[in-house]
């Protein structure tokens, strides 16, 4: 899989510098995923991966932050929408 963009990731990341190792190594465990062809195969790789509407929400770093994607399966593409903490996240702003 691709992750599309980094850039969002480590906006975030200058906001938050103890979120870049967790964010990092998410990304890479992303990019080494293999076969996602459905959401089925994203939670064996992710047990955690919430999915809402057509959006699936990582917990990242122990619970601290949300890394909120769209996944187009054929085209082997995560798309990062938003990175957020947990407090963030819970406003529910970020729902279309």
């Amino acid at each position: 899989m691709r992750v599309i963009s980094r850039r969002v990731l480590r906006e975030f990341a200058e906001r938050h510098p103890k979120a870049w190792d967790s964010l990092r190594n998410w990304a890479n465990a992303v990019e080494s995923a293999e076969g996602w062809i459905s959401p089925a195969d994203v939670r064996r790789t992710f047990n955690s991966a919430d999915f809402v509407d057509k959006m699936t929400v990582f917990d990242v770093g122990g619970n601290k932050y949300r890394v909120i994607t769209f996944i187009h399966y054929r085209r082997r593409a995560v798309y990062v929408k938003h990175v957020l903490t947990h407090q963030e996240y819970s406003k529910g702003t970020w729902k279309p």
